[in-house]
């Protein structure tokens, strides 16, 4: 079902200069802003905005209004005390008037922040419930001393009683502990604090569901994805998002500057997109929104673009609610060159693919790509964002219409700025040879890799005629991301790459096999607390694919008595990557792509669930201490996320719109507190 969202590798720590750094505003730019627990905050450039028209540039600031009004969805979704912990904590922030350079209050403020980042009180990545760096006692003496007013009391409620609620949800560790549980054998349901369900049990759900499907609807919506489930009075049923039901309020306020920007849209195709998503927000039904990603899919001419909805399901721990999240874009001229070339050969990619001739498309349709610039992230894309989009999520409209796909060139180039000179290639890449390799096309190669993962990868094969597109359930986020990730790496090695003039050598791609296998290995373990599992997505997809091609190359090289294609060694103490057999390890890539298109195709649930629990789940805690004990010397945050530039319309004495203005002069608590005042 999840067919979008690829993180940046790492937050961006194996991009490297080349490309989009080259752009001359890049060396006066300051893209790092501040570094605070396990997050980075950086700044993104929108290059080329000034260039746009002024009806461009008026549409735009409409679009980013719309993507900021639904902030407070997110929260929400994310957990259900969500918004009152915030109001609560940025009360204090502002208005303490004690002593704010002690350790409680330090440990408040190190803790609102990451409120505002994970968009909740849990992590965005690893979704554990953060420890509070405060007491107790403290927190309840500081909300004491502000003005009562400024915080969430219901009609008759008093401070006791709100800390009789919040104050569990904060402190004690046994509650909501998960955002999104994935664990193998338990209630997902009952145990995800994320609010997408109350009252009911995972089986509850799943059967609510399956008694809506016909398995000869050919074009089926994507059930449940814009409501929450709930039990009243014995009874299961569907609380929709939608004006006029939940989020309501919120949504109106999406759907007036939608109106504003439908009035300045560049083309009649683009109006229709626009008033098309205002319907689907006014009356939530899932069929208008399918009769809204079609229009959005075939308007190809627009340059400014935006996703503003209920997308992505990584935060239901059955993938099927979706958070709300917003991109307002244009496409970037220059670079789209590359994505066109790749997508103008969509049909040549799908027939030379290692995969069985039934689960090949044989025509592909409406493959569209391009590289853009960011222009607003909001809702699950701000602050921590993807670098890749591919849309719709639909399967049949993929089929029938197509998708877009594509590549945020202005936030890679700010992964790869924040990440010059930060120590981390030199120490987990000893060998001089590899590293000068990976410092040479690793981002190129990256940029490249995401293309192919978005507007291929996502976009090849076929589910059989009769499969349930859910299929998969728990494990299908998994292995769509391992699908799409191989279908990259099998082609981002192909001789057509270069043929097609997207590598800059022939033997390039060898940067991306090394960098791509040694964070599915090693590097992304610093995303990972001791003694936890992997359970995100797109981490366990990455570890799979890692860990079944070290497999393959240990089995094969006992079989013949060869060197193993890849393996980790020690030197010097410390644990290293090589990869000596680079073509054998593609032919292993295509192997498993093949085996993982069979297990989508025909919905084998069990292929799947063995595939993911055996290679994408488990940890080394030997190797896993030692990759944290080696990163903290280095002193870098594992995640990265952004702030969003501000805009102003400028107009003359008549109220006439002249002119839109760009600013980067916020801080991250600047911009946080201002949103929370202006978009709540």
């Amino acid at each position: 079902m999840k067919k979008s969202l690829l993180m940046g590798i790492m937050g961006g720590m194996f991009l490297v200069g080349c490309n989009q750094a080259e752009k001359p505003e890049a060396e006066a730019f300051d893209y790092t802003l501040e570094q605070f627990a396990d997050l980075q905050i950086l700044r993104y450039k929108v290059h080329g905005f000034e260039d746009l028209s002024l009806k461009q540039k008026e549409l735009v600031y409409y679009l980013q209004e719309a993507a900021l009004q639904g902030r407070d969805i997110l929260f929400d979704q994310n957990g259900k005390y969500n918004l009152k912990i915030r109001r609560m904590l940025e009360t204090v922030y502002q208005d303490y008037q004690g002593d704010r350079t002690n350790a409680d209050f330090a440990g408040l403020e190190v803790y609102l922040k990451r409120v505002w980042f994970s968009n909740g009180i849990h992590h965005h990545y690893a979704a554990d419930k953060f420890v509070p760096g405060f007491s107790p006692e403290f927190f309840k003496a500081a909300l004491e001393s502000v003005d009562a007013t400024k915080l969430p009391l219901g009609e008759g409620e008093t401070l006791d009683d709100l800390c009789d609620e919040i104050f569990p949800v904060i402190f004690d560790s046994s509650v909501m502990p998960k955002r999104v549980n994935q664990a193998d054998g338990e209630d997902l349901v009952l145990t995800s604090a994320a609010n997408y369900y109350e009252g009911v049990t995972q089986k509850e759900a799943e059967d609510f569901y399956a008694s809506m499907k016909n398995p000869n609807d050919t074009m089926p919506v994507m059930f449940g994805m814009n409501s929450r489930l709930v039990k009243e009075n014995g009874k299961v049923q569907e609380k929709v998002w939608k004006s006029g039901g939940l989020y309501g309020q919120a949504i109106d306020k999406i759907v007036y500057w939608l109106e504003k920007a439908a009035g300045v849209a560049e083309n009649e195709a683009q109006k229709a997109v626009i008033e098309k998503l205002i319907q689907f927000y006014q009356d939530g039904d899932l069929k208008t929104f399918d009769e809204y990603a079609i229009l959005w899919v075939k308007d190809l001419d627009s340059r400014v673009d935006f996703v503003n909805g209920f997308t992505e399901s990584y935060g239901d721990p059955l993938g099927m609610k979706a958070s709300w999240e917003s991109i307002v874009n244009f496409k970037d001229l220059e670079t789209t060159k590359r994505t066109e070339t790749i997508s103008a050969n969509a049909q040549w990619f799908e027939d030379h693919s290692p995969v069985d001739k039934r689960f090949k498309k044989e025509e592909v349709k409406g493959v569209s790509a391009k590289v853009i610039t960011a222009a607003m992230l909001g809702g699950d894309l701000y602050p921590a964002t993807a670098i890749g989009i591919n849309l719709p999520n639909s399967n049949w409209v993929r089929a029938e219409h197509g998708s877009k796909s594509v590549t945020i060139g202005n936030l890679t180039e700010a992964y790869d700025q924040a990440a010059k000179g930060n120590g981390f290639r030199k120490e987990f890449i000893p060998d001089a040879k590899v590293l000068d390799m990976v410092n040479r096309y690793a981002h190129e190669l990256d940029d490249l890799h995401t293309d192919l993962h978005e507007c291929l990868g996502h976009g090849s094969g076929q589910i059989l005629p009769g499969v349930d597109a859910d299929a998969l359930g728990v494990h299908g986020s998994t292995i769509e991301e391992t699908r799409a990730d191989l279908f990259a790496l099998y082609y981002i090695a192909d001789h057509k790459m270069h043929e097609l003039g997207l590598t800059p050598t022939p033997e390039a791609w060898k940067s991306n096999y090394y960098t791509y296998m040694l964070n599915g290995l090693m590097t992304q373990l610093v995303r990972i607390e001791p003694g936890r599992q992997i359970e995100e997505a797109h981490m366990r997809n990455r570890a799979l694919i890692a860990h079944w091609c070290l497999e393959q190359s240990s089995y094969w090289a006992k079989v013949f008595g060869t060197i193993p294609a890849m393996e980790l060694v020690k030197r010097e103490g410390k644990t290293v990557l090589e990869i000596h057999d680079y073509p054998t390890l593609r032919q292993f890539i295509g192997q498993l792509l093949a085996e993982i298109q069979r297990i989508k195709s025909e919905g084998d649930t069990l292929a799947a669930k063995h595939l993911v629990e055996k290679y994408g789940v488990e940890v080394d805690s030997t190797l896993h201490q030692e990759v944290l004990r080696r990163y903290k010397a280095l002193d870098l945050a594992p995640y990265k996320g952004f702030i969003n530039p501000r805009y102003t319309l400028v107009t003359d004495t008549e109220g006439t719109v002249t002119d839109v203005s760009i600013a980067y002069d916020e801080t991250f608590d600047q911009q946080m507190l201002r949103y929370g005042r202006e978009y709540n």
